[in-house]
C-alpha cells in the first residue's frame, strides 16, 4: 500500500477514536468538528487512491481514462469503477465484534460495522426463535470463546467434556450391551451366531441459561476494549459456575444432568466406590476407584476433585512402604499426578469425591442455541441491564468411562 495513503488511515484511526471519546463524554462540539476532519479525510485518501490506481494501470501498459463513474477498457473486459471507500483489512468476526460492543455501548456504527452487524443478526433470528427474539444480539464468537474458555479454567471437567452446537435437540445412540453373538471360537460345523445388541439414547433437549449483568451508564461510557473484556468476564464468572457445576452435579431437571447425577441413579450404583470418610482416603481406594472405568478409556482419563479434597485427602494417599503416590506437577494441566494420571482441581465436584474417567469420551455437552444478550434501559436508575441467554444441555454418554469415589457418612 502507499505510505502515504497508510498514513491518512492511521491519520483517521486516531480521529475516529478522538471522536468516539468526544461523544461519551457528550462533547458534541468536538464529535462534530472530528466529524467534518474525517469526512474531508476520506475524501483526500479516495483521491490518492484513484491516483495510485491509475499509476498501476499505466506500469502494466493499460490505459486508464477516468475511473469515476465510467467504464474503460482493461486487458479488453469493461471494468466500472463508481467510487473508492477506504480499505477496510478486518476479518468479518472482528467488524462483527466491534459493531456488537459499539451497540450494546449505545455508540454510532461504521457502514461497514451496520452492514456485517445487521446480516448476522438476520440470520441469527431467522434461525432461533424465543420470546427475546426480535431484539436479542449474537454474541460475538470471539466473547464466547472467552467466556467458555474462562469456565473451562475453572472447571476442567467441564472444560475436557465432548462439545457440539447442535441446534434442537441432539439424540445420540448408545451401545449398551451385545446379548448375543459376539465374536467367539467355532468348530467347523457350528453357524456363527447372529449379533443382538442393546442400544440406549442420549437425548439432550436444551435448558435456558441467562445471566443479567447491569452496568451504570458511567460505567457503560468505557473504551470498546475495555466494554468487551468487562462484559466477558462478568458474564464469565457467573455462566462458568452453572456450566462447570452442571456437568457434575446437574439435577437433570431444568438443567443438564451431572456426572455424580448419572452414577447415582444406576441400578447398583457399579461405577461408585465408597471409602471411610473418618478415616480418609486409601491407596486400595484409588486403585479400586481406576478399575471402575473401561481399560477402552483409561487413554485420557484424569482426576476430578475440589481443591480442598485433593489437598487434604489425595496427597495424603501413601503406598504399603508408606510413600505418597500423589505426585505435585503444575506443568501438564493440573496439580499433580497419580498413578500417571493428571490430577485437576474442579469446584464442580462435590465435596470429598473424586471423579475418575475420560470426560472427553464419556460426557457431551451440547449447545441448542448460541449466546444472545438482549438490552434493557433504566433511565432514572441511570443504569442498562445486559442480559445473556443461551440453551445448554450435557449428559454422561457411557457411564464406564468414569468412576467416582464417595465417603460414607
Amino acid at each position: 500500500m502507499n505510505e502515504k495513503i497508510q498514513a491518512l488511515l492511521n491519520q483517521r484511526k486516531e480521529l475516529l477514536a478522538t471522536a468516539e471519546e468526544a461523544l461519551k463524554a457528550g462533547d458534541v462540539a468536538t464529535f462534530d468538528a472530528k466529524e467534518k476532519e474525517i469526512q474531508d479525510l476520506d475524501a483526500n485518501i479516495s483521491e490518492l487512491q484513484l491516483k495510485n490506481a491509475n499509476l498501476n494501470a499505466l506500469k502494466d501498459n493499460q490505459t486508464v481514462a477516468d475511473l469515476t463513474a465510467k467504464s474503460t477498457a482493461v486487458n479488453g473486459e469493461p471494468q466500472v469503477i463508481a467510487s473508492l471507500e477506504p480499505i477496510n483489512t478486518q476479518s468479518d468476526d472482528d467488524l462483527y465484534q466491534n459493531a456488537w460492543a459499539k451497540d450494546m455501548m449505545g455508540l454510532p456504527l461504521s457502514n461497514d460495522e451496520k452492514l456485517v452487524f445487521d446480516n448476522i443478526n438476520a440470520d441469527f433470528r431467522n434461525a432461533y426463535t424465543h420470546d427475546t427474539s426480535n431484539t436479542a444480539v449474537l454474541i460475538p464468537n470471539t466473547v464466547v470463546s472467552g467466556i467458555f474458555s474462562r469456565a473451562e479454567e475453572a472447571y476442567p471437567f467441564f472444560g475436557d467434556a465432548k462439545k457440539f452446537t447442535v441446534p434442537g435437540k441432539l439424540s445420540i445412540k448408545k451401545h449398551t450391551a451385545i446379548n448375543a453373538g459376539d465374536a467367539t471360537w467355532y468348530d467347523e460345523d457350528t453357524p456363527t451366531a447372529d449379533e443382538q445388541n442393546t442400544f440406549g439414547e442420549l437425548v439432550l433437549d436444551g435448558h435456558e441459561l441467562s445471566k443479567a449483568v447491569t452496568v451504570s451508564w458511567k460505567l457503560r461510557a468505557m473504551a470498546v476494549k475495555d466494554f468487551i473484556e468487562y462484559i466477558t468476564n462478568e458474564l464469565a464468572e457467573r455462566v462458568g459456575v452453572a456450566l462447570g457445576i452442571g456437568a457434575l452435579r446437574g439435577t437433570g431437571t431444568n438443567q443438564p444432568q451431572g456426572l455424580e447425577t448419572a452414577l447415582a441413579a444406576q441400578s447398583g450404583k457399579p461405577q461408585i466406590k465408597t471409602y471411610a470418610g473418618a478415616t480418609g482416603i486409601a491407596y486400595a481406594d484409588i486403585t479400586a476407584l481406576i478399575a471402575k472405568v473401561h481399560s477402552s478409556y483409561l487413554n485420557g482419563a484424569a482426576f476430578y476433585a475440589s481443591n480442598k479434597t485433593i489437598w487434604e485427602k489425595l496427597a495424603n494417599v501413601v503406598d504399603g512402604n508408606g510413600r505418597p503416590v500423589f505426585i505435585p506437577d503444575a506443568t501438564s494441566g493440573g496439580v499433580g499426578r497419580m498413578f500417571g494420571y493428571i490430577v485437576k482441581p474442579d469446584a464442580g465436584v462435590s465435596e470429598g469425591n473424586v471423579a475418575f474417567g475420560n470426560a472427553n469420551k464419556g460426557y457431551v455437552v451440547n449447545t441448542n442455541e448460541p449466546f444472545s444478550v438482549t438490552t434493557e434501559t433504566h433511565a432514572k436508575a441511570r443504569t442498562i441491564d445486559y442480559v445473556a441467554y443461551t440453551i445448554v444441555d450435557g449428559g454422561v454418554l457411557d457411564e464406564q468411562a468414569f468412576g467416582l469415589l464417595t465417603p460414607t457418612v
